[in-house]
């Protein structure tokens, strides 16, 4: 079974290029699609938006395995603008698994991304350090 993960944003290419450099992965290509779509006069300039030098859908954009297709991925994060600001915690949250010896590198790494630190744990049980995204998504390294 493949799924895709959604996420509400107010920037969706902005999400999309965090966190496909947050987890080594790509940016899905739309241009193919979108070049298309208005060809066929499925779509028109109002949809869509010049984005690091590609076509791509004004209202969403993904994050993708590099080199995976939608169709041979189960692995996507999609990014889809929603007019209302972020309200509240988060309902479901990434945990990006590095290890104890990678946590300060990979949270230095993250922030240098974009990413903000809210706080560290450093437990007898557990260690991880939550992180949020340029548009305030809670995660956490750990």
């Amino acid at each position: 079974m493949r799924f895709q993960i959604a996420v509400d944003a107010a920037d969706p290419h902005r999400l999309a290029d965090f966190w496909a450099a947050a987890l080594g992965w790509a940016v899905e290509d739309h241009e193919p699609a979108v070049r298309a779509a208005l060809e066929a006069g499925h779509a028109d300039d109002t949809d869509v938006v010049t984005h690091n030098g590609r076509l791509a859908w004004s209202a969403a954009a993904a994050a993708v395995l590099p080199g995976s297709t939608r169709e041979d991925s189960g692995r996507r994060l999609l990014f889809q603008a929603v007019p209302e600001a972020k309200a509240g915690k988060n309902r479901l949250h990434l945990d990006l698994s590095v290890g104890r010896d990678r946590l300060d590198a990979e949270t230095e790494r993250l922030t240098a991304l974009g990413a903000t630190v809210l706080y560290r744990v450093d437990e007898p049980a557990g260690f991880h350090v939550t992180l949020q995204d340029p548009e305030g998504n809670e995660f956490c390294v750990q």
